[in-house]
């Protein structure tokens, strides 16, 4: 369909999430500036330099590799919208998902592109009225968070999250689902290291050997 300015709905997608990354670029690129400008200070650059060599090449290849894993997952709208608010493994792509399986369509179809960026626009206002709340009421409930009774409770919020996602697309397909389930177990057993900071690098591993491997079995005739 066309709108008003005879632009198709994936042009006007493109369109918007080109230009809201660059506002976002912007904002984010104008902290530590105003921050330069208020202090009269300017950072130590070779601290500077020594600091982005260490971390800039995984954040440019975990970059690109998102790019390929999210967007057949959660479609161009939901992948730009994504981007700009964040929190994509923990809460956008779980809604996502779980959205487009519930109204039966694919992220790949026009219908999955609109529930998926719908899904993922509810999540972000809900996440920002709650952390509102959370911001007014930390005072009070600091002592109920705190509380070691409740600490395993807050503890497995996002592992039943993700278990209750799996469950159903684990026996969609079991066969596939066995390589990568044990490839992630014995990574994050052999490394402890391995933590819920590493989760935006395992994600796109796990994505794409799961993809390397359905390949495998599919020219093999496994499924």
């Amino acid at each position: 369909m066309k709108n008003a300015k005879n632009l198709s709905y994936m042009d006007s997608v493109h369109r918007d999430g080109r230009i809201w990354g660059i506002i976002v670029g912007t904002l984010i690129l104008l902290v530590p500036a105003v921050v330069m400008l208020l202090f009269k200070t300017t950072p130590d650059l070779g601290v500077l330099a020594r600091g982005l060599i260490a971390t800039v090449p995984m954040y440019w290849a975990v970059g690109i590799i998102e790019i390929f894993t999210y967007v057949p997952m959660l479609g161009a709208g939901g992948t730009y919208l994504s981007f700009v608010t964040g929190n994509i493994s923990n809460l956008k792509l779980p809604c996502a998902i779980d959205a487009m399986e519930r109204a039966g369509v694919k992220a790949t179809s026009e219908e999955g592109e609109v529930i998926s960026t719908i899904a993922i626009a509810a999540s972000s206002i809900v996440t920002t009225l709650i952390i509102l709340l959370g911001v007014v009421c930390i005072v009070p409930l600091t002592p109920l968070l705190e509380s070691p009774v409740f600490k395993p409770a807050f503890d497995m919020i996002l592992p039943a999250l993700f278990g209750g996602l799996a469950v159903v697309f684990i026996s969609k397909n079991i066969k596939l689902s066995v390589a990568p389930i044990l490839l992630m177990l014995t990574l994050f057993i052999a490394v402890p290291a391995l933590n819920a900071g590493t989760v935006g690098i395992m994600v796109p591993v796990g994505v794409l050997f799961t993809v390397a491997v359905a390949r495998i079995m599919y020219k093999k005739g496994w499924l």
